[in-house]
């Protein structure tokens, strides 16, 4: 498919592979389509696959043991995910939820590993990969400790949007205040405290429109 080699070529670890390789792999590979709010997969259980979004959105969550979800990352159409096992044989780490109708392309992890064997300099490109994830950590935890609820709201609101002022929320109310850390409650309040200043419009269900980008990038740093 189209789609399947446009997530081949165009993700950093995959792409770097030879033309060859990946001819290879995605031969290999297959396609699943999940519902909105369909789990992918749960954290603990054993991994043997990696997957590429090729359309839709995956939620990466964690839970506590009385059943509260975090929303650690929202992925979009190109992400890889589900990868860490093909490291170090260890289970899932977190949870993986679609957040509306998603297709995947499935790679399992010993024909990659078998591509990586062949090719060893890919794996400069996976230690920036973890380099990368570990920053993402290392930022989100000095956010948790250091922002309050309305900037970090702030941070999450402008991540989504990117350069785009008028946006969709891809998530429910619940997994943005677990993609914030903080309660629906809190979050909602600063979400109203960012309409009544001016700074967002809410325009019918998870739409918003950025209104003072400029305000929301200021109050996003705020200790």
């Amino acid at each position: 498919m189209v789609e399947n080699r446009r997530v081949l070529e165009t993700s950093q670890l995959l792409g770097a592979m030879p033309p060859e390789t990946l001819d290879g792999l995605r031969a290999v590979s297959t396609s699943r389509t999940f519902a909105r709010n369909e789990v992918i997969f749960r954290r603990g259980e054993a991994a043997s696959e990696m997957y590429g979004i090729v359309n839709g959105r995956v939620a990466i969550l964690t839970s506590s043991p009385d059943g509260r979800e975090s929303l650690v990352a929202v992925l979009e159409e190109g992400a890889l995910f589900g990868e860490l096992g093909l490291f170090d044989d260890g289970p899932r780490s977190a949870d993986a939820r679609a957040l509306e109708e998603t297709t995947v392309i499935v790679l399992g992890y010993e024909p990659l590993r078998a591509a990586i064997d062949q090719q060893p300099t890919l794996l400069w490109v996976i230690v920036r990969l973890l380099a990368r994830r570990l920053r993402t950590t290392d930022d989100a935890l000095a956010d948790a400790v250091f922002l309050d609820v309305p900037a970090r709201t702030a941070k999450r609101l402008l991540d989504i949007a990117g350069t785009e002022d008028a946006f969709r929320l891809p998530m429910t109310q619940e997994d943005l205040a677990g993609l914030v850390g903080a309660s629906r409650e809190r979050v909602n309040k600063a979400l109203s405290l960012f309409t009544r200043l001016g700074w967002i419009k809410v325009e019918g269900r998870n739409r918003y429109q950025i209104l003072d980008r400029q305000a929301l990038e200021e109050r996003s740093t705020l200790y």
